[in-house]
Parts: structure tokens; sequence; C-alpha cells
């Protein structure tokens, strides 16, 4: 087990977030966290991460307890790409390399630098190592912040809508990366996602959050369309295109 989450519960000033939230996952599992806007999907991540501290629950990390680890001991286990993240005067190299300062003592090694190179080449942005981060559009910045959780060669992916500035193509291309990761470097990942379609043909478990609470979860047999139009308010139908599951509005 990775990472195991036990009646996790977060409260801002003015409301509740999150109740009772509990579920784990082993290396190899790819989590999808669905929901509407303002379900607490990245309040969640932000709590597994430590960015936020929940006030009720514990956050297990390879039985671990979160709140008993630093932060440079959070960093070599987690990679965390946050929905917003802010962007600086770097290139993309050196911008990827900073996954590697959990690591680095005085100044990065050989082995930093080919791990960096190593999470660019995954993402096929070598042709990007010497341009600047801030002359990238949104969807290859949004890359190389994925580059660089890899370069952290974290057991465990947190990535919060990590397609939502993607087109089509970068979209498959950025899951599929994720996902053979996920299936031969032998981590898991939680991945809030918007996008039905793109979850339920990658992701092999799911939680459905609703009003703060998990509404289900398990794997495919969750992705049913009762429980989709229970927590979007919308009906669906889920078909197959070429043996590929399709959620359908109707």
């Amino acid at each position: 087990m990775i990472l195991s989450v036990n009646g996790l519960a977060f409260d801002y000033p003015s409301r509740s977030v999150l109740q009772n939230i509990s579920f784990s996952i082993c290396k190899g599992n790819f989590l999808a966290v669905l929901g509407v806007n303002g379900a607490g999907k990245s309040t969640l991540l932000k709590c597994i991460n430590g960015v936020l501290k929940p006030c009720a629950g514990t956050v297990l990390i390879q039985n671990d307890e979160a709140t008993q680890l630093t932060r440079r001991e959070i960093a070599k286990r987690i990679g965390y790409v946050p929905q917003r993240h802010e962007h600086f005067s770097t290139t993309v190299f050196d911008a990827v390399l900073l996954g590697r300062k959990p690591y680095i003592q005085w100044e990065a090694s050989r082995n930093d630098l080919e791990i960096a190179q190593k999470a660019l080449n995954m993402l096929e942005l070598e042709e990007y190592s010497l341009r600047y981060l801030n002359e990238l559009s949104g969807g290859e910045q949004q890359k190389v912040i994925i580059a660089r959780a890899l370069a952290q060669e974290p057991d465990l992916l947190l990535l919060d809508e990590p397609t939502s500035s993607l087109d089509l193509k970068n979209q498959l291309e950025v899951i599929r990366v994720i996902k053979r990761i996920i299936q031969t470097g032998h981590i898991g990942a939680v991945v809030s996602m918007h996008d039905l379609n793109l979850a339920i043909r990658f992701a092999d478990k799911f939680i459905l959050l609703s009003n703060g609470e998990i509404f289900a979860a398990g794997g495919l047999e969750v992705m049913t369309p009762e429980n989709i139009q229970r927590v979007y308010s919308t009906p669906v139908k889920i078909t197959e295109v070429e043996g590929i599951p399709v959620v359908v509005p109707v």
C-alpha cells in the first residue's frame, strides 16, 4: 500500500469541504477522482500532499503518517502537479531539473541531469529544453510541470486536472504517458479529472465525490449511468466505440 486515507475531513472557515474520506491505493493503481466543480477534488489532493492540513483523519504514505514527514521527505515520495502554477523565466530543462531539488545537496549531479533529461524525453519535450518556460503555450507549460513531477521519481503522483489546458492530441499523449509510467514504473497515481471519457478509458479505480463525501468508489463497476447521473445531475448513457467505453449525455 502506498497511500491510505482514513476518515479525512477538511473545513474552510465558511464551509465544510470534505467529510469522512477513506480509500487506499497500491502501486500500479490509476485512481480517478471525479465530481462537479466545488466537490472537493483539488482540496483532497492538497490534503494528501500536506499543502492543506486536514481537520480530522489520517494520511499514510507507505505506512508513514504524512504529518510526521518533512517537506523534503514528502517531495521524495509524492510528485504533485497543481491545477495552477507560477511560471518563472527559466529554461524548460532547468524547470524540470527543479524536480530533483529534494535530492540535491550542493549542486546537481550527473545522475540528476540524466533523470531530468529522461523526464523531458517521456513527455517529448527534448526540442524545448533551452526554450524559456514563459515562451511556451499553456499546454506545453503543463507538460513541463508534469515532467518536473516525474523527475522527482516519486512513488505516488498527484495530478490536479493535468489535461485541462491541453488539446485533444496532447490530452491522449499525456494520459498515455501517465498510464505507462504507472504500469511500468511501479508507482500509483491519484488524478482529479473532469473528462469522464478519459477517466473511464484509462483509470482502473474511481472515486465519485458529491457534496464533499464519497458517493461511490471502486473499479469500473461504479461508473454506471445511474451513479454518474446522481453525481452530475445529468442523464447519460455509456456505449462503446471500437471497444472503448464512452459516456454520452442524453
